[in-house]
């Protein structure tokens, strides 16, 4: 014979586990049915406790039979009901349907229990002997560049002479060193120790010292002479730095469709910035404001 408890709790394993409490039996024994999840609601609220239905078996009771006692056949005749007579005039009434009986609930027989397979033991990875430590590769330091003297009485020395005094009156040890590029243009570069003090803010100092050389060496010269100074190859780097810079700021104005105007720079980065946009579709570019604060201007064009 098959008897069902109802038991609640936290979770779904504590009201099983009350149950069984309750119960006597063990968790073979009986078969659970979970008829409602716990919810822990919301700030306290609308919580509902788990729900479960546990069905287990019991021995079915020994009804013990009375002794039947002998029928007579008088008695069996007195006890024995008349039949109903119609009676004329009389509608006699119909019996009464009975109420469907309610289907029977099919309990669910109990599971066996699981039984887990043991896992292999996983095998031991083998220790790996220790790689030996990279040796660092040893930095190639670049070799120092060699200069050529300037000849006396040479362009080459004039220019040499007068950055060198200026230098020494600036406080540095710089040495300059002078070559011929082509016929009129001659490039100095400053070799020596702590050369950022030199170069400037964006080569401020720089561009001065190559300003002054100009003026002096063109003074009373028959023709024009253009004198370059650098130091640790700035020129080459700026101008590198001022051509993704131009190619950046193009391609915002190409998106947007709208003009855009740069920072202040000196004629040399203006001519750099110019130079780096002047073969790209749809810009065009020009300088305005006054000295020093002269601007390049990147605009759109159809």
């Amino acid at each position: 014979m098959e008897k069902t408890i109802v038991s609640t709790g936290k979770t779904i394993d504590l009201a099983i586990e009350a149950a069984l409490n309750q119960l006597g039996l063990d968790r073979d024994s009986v078969s659970v049915m979970v008829l409602q999840q716990a919810k822990s609601g919301f700030l306290g609220f609308g919580a509902q406790p788990a729900k479960v239905q546990l069905t287990y078996e019991v021995p079915d009771p020994v009804v013990e039979k009375a002794p039947e006692k002998p029928k007579s056949a008088l008695g069996s005749a007195s006890r024995s009901k008349p039949k109903a007579t119609a009676i004329p005039g009389v509608t006699p009434e119909p019996a009464k349907p009975e109420a469907p009986k309610p289907a029977a609930v099919k309990q669910e027989a109990p599971k066996a229990p699981r039984q887990d397979k043991p896992k292999a033991p996983r095998p031991e990875k083998k220790a790996e002997a220790p790689k030996a430590p990279r040796e660092p590769k040893p930095e190639k330091k670049a070799e120092p560049k060699v200069y050529a003297p300037a000849e006396t009485g040479s362009t080459e020395e004039k220019i040499e002479q007068f950055i060198k005094g200026l230098l020494e009156h600036m406080g540095s040890k710089a040495v300059p060193h002078c070559e011929k590029v082509d016929a009129n243009t001659y490039k100095v570069d400053l070799v020596g120790d702590d050369l950022g003090y030199l170069i400037g803010r964006r080569g401020d100092t720089l561009d001065a010292i190559q300003h002054l050389t100009n003026y002096t060496i063109n003074r009373g010269v028959d023709g024009h002479v253009r004198v370059n100074v650098d130091a640790e190859c700035y020129r080459e780097k700026r101008e590198e730095s001022l051509r993704r810079y131009a190619r950046k700021k193009a391609q915002q104005v190409l998106k947007a469709r709208r003009r855009t105007t740069l920072e202040p720079m000196n004629a040399y980065e203006r001519h750099v910035i110019h130079a780096a946009l002047q073969d790209m579709d749809n810009i065009t570019t020009h300088s305005t404001g006054v000295e020093p604060n002269r601007r390049v201007v990147i605009e759109y064009v159809r």
